[in-house]
């Protein structure tokens, strides 16, 4: 198929410059000549290429984002307008989104900071996370993929290879092999495996890689076997190509790259709420090495792999869903042993329904709150001695299989608090104290409890205190 000229015109879209030439498709801008309403944006063209000697791949490629770019809404995500016939002329016409890729930062000169890294690794986790809960998989992720805005803020691209939940795999069907980019490709993708959101997690860790020490963890391979052994082999440690990264930081990108997918971050959420809470992060001796595991590591890796049966995978909304990050907001004042016990019984149920789950304990105290005079002069030990508390409270609730996290804000508007967190750490369940108000009261304030149920973007649980504290302390016949 040739190029399309600027100037023509194609079902009421005027083609205007090449903006992109790839090795699967083509870009152009484009508007509506004449007659359409202005849908509010900027709008390209997308046209897969099949002139002779392009692989079957560009063809299934662009059914595929045919099939999944109108399922897909939200900042994230380009904005689909219409597609063309298949059989007349193949095109996609989506909103064109301003920004740069990652590229653009793995082309300047030095190291980046690792402060600026960080932000671009929340961002895209919180873009792929957002993907995930629409039951869709990427499959692609990679610099050129990534766009971000001058917000901060990251858009997904290229469709192409994913993979939807509720549509027919068209590249497994038609294909039968592997597809994707090589240097980005997850273990379980090499062997045929597609659909488990946590290849884009480990996607996400080669990025995050490139990023912090401008190599590729596993290389850039053209051959079956030099893909196939990331099934057991781990990269050289970042800190052995920058000795000032933090342990914290390396132990977050070797859990991504972890070749098994169970060994991995079980959300992008969940590698998000890292990135922005470092001293949380429980660094094991993976995080503070500087040379690469040994001979013997490394054989029983290619032993295991060579034995390993690798399951399709359940539909990402659902398995994102069943390991949220639940948050548990835990009262610091003008509260009962009764009520703080009820909260930890419900906290723990919560997580005992959900393997994998992460439980973040948050209080919220006023702005300057102390209890003596010397305290007002060190907000680091006012917070210190809240965090104490609130670990105290939460040690009952360490369990293997969860991560737990505590969490001291400070705020005038408690309630605020609360849902600006929640939204900020795309928190999955809250778990608090219902309002202690009677009815009649509620109908006129609006208590910490019913103000986030009615505003949290996730499920709220409220606790009531049902626990008979008064029987403990009467005394057996």
């Amino acid at each position: 198929m040739k190029r399309l000229e600027p100037g023509s015109e194609i079902d009421g879209f005027l083609v205007g410059e090449c903006i992109h030439q790839g090795s699967m498709a083509d870009i152009y801008r484009v508007r509506y000549a004449s007659g359409a309403a202005d849908p509010g944006f900027p709008m390209v063209m997308k046209v897969p290429r099949m002139a002779e000697g392009d692989g079957a791949e560009n063809i299934v490629s662009f059914e595929v984002e045919h099939q999944i770019l109108p399922a897909l809404s939200g900042p994230h995500v380009p904005r689909f307008v219409a597609a063309g016939d298949l059989e007349r002329l193949p095109y996609l016409v989506m909103e064109y989104v301003p920004g740069r890729t990652l590229e653009d930062w793995l082309e300047r000169p030095g190291r980046l900071p690792v402060e600026e890294v960080l932000g671009l690794g929340v961002a895209l986790a919180h873009a792929v996370h957002s993907l995930h809960q629409q039951n869709t998989v990427h499959l692609d992720l990679k610099p050129a993929n990534v766009l971000v805005r001058e917000d901060g803020n990251v858009v997904l691209l290229d469709f192409g290879l994913s993979c939807h939940a509720h549509y027919p795999d068209l590249l497994a069907e038609e294909l039968r092999r592997a597809v994707g980019s090589p240097a980005w490709m997850a273990p379980e993708q090499v062997v045929g495996v597609r659909g488990d959101p946590r290849s884009d997690v480990f996607a996400i860790g080669v990025m995050l890689y490139q990023l912090l020490t401008g190599e590729l963890p596993f290389g850039a391979p053209v051959t079956a076997g030099g893909l196939r052994q990331r099934l057991w082999m781990e990269p050289p440690p970042p800190r052995r190509y920058r000795a000032e990264l933090p342990a914290w930081l390396q132990e977050v990108v070797l859990r991504c790259l972890a070749p098994e997918a169970a060994q991995r971050y079980p959300s992008a959420a969940h590698l998000a709420f890292d990135l922005q809470h470092p001293q949380q992060v429980r660094v094991s001796a993976r995080g503070e090495r500087t040379q690469g595991v040994g001979a013997w590591a490394l054989f029983k890796r290619w032993v295991r792999a060579a034995g390993m049966q690798y399951e399709p995978s359940p539909p990402p909304e659902r398995q994102i869903a069943e390991v949220p990050i639940v948050m548990v907001a835990v009262p610091h004042q003008d509260v009962s042993d009764a009520a703080l016990y009820s909260l930890r019984e419900a906290a723990g149920r919560s997580l005992g329904t959900r393997p994998g789950a992460r439980l973040a304990c948050v209080t919220v105290i006023s702005p300057g709150a102390t209890s003596s005079v010397s305290e007002r002069k060190s907000e680091t030990s006012v917070h210190r001695r809240y965090l104490t508390q609130l670990r105290q409270w939460a040690q009952p609730l360490e369990q293997p299989g969860h991560q737990t996290s505590c969490h001291v804000l400070e705020s005038g508007d408690v309630a605020q608090a609360l849902i600006d967190y929640a939204r900020g750490n795309r928190v999955g369940v809250i778990v608090m104290g219902a309002a202690t108000h009677g009815l009649k009261t509620q109908r006129f304030v609006a208590t910490v409890p019913i103000k986030v149920a009615m505003e949290a973007p996730c499920t709220v649980i409220l606790v009531k205190q049902a626990l008979p504290f008064e029987q403990l302390a009467t005394p057996a016949p």
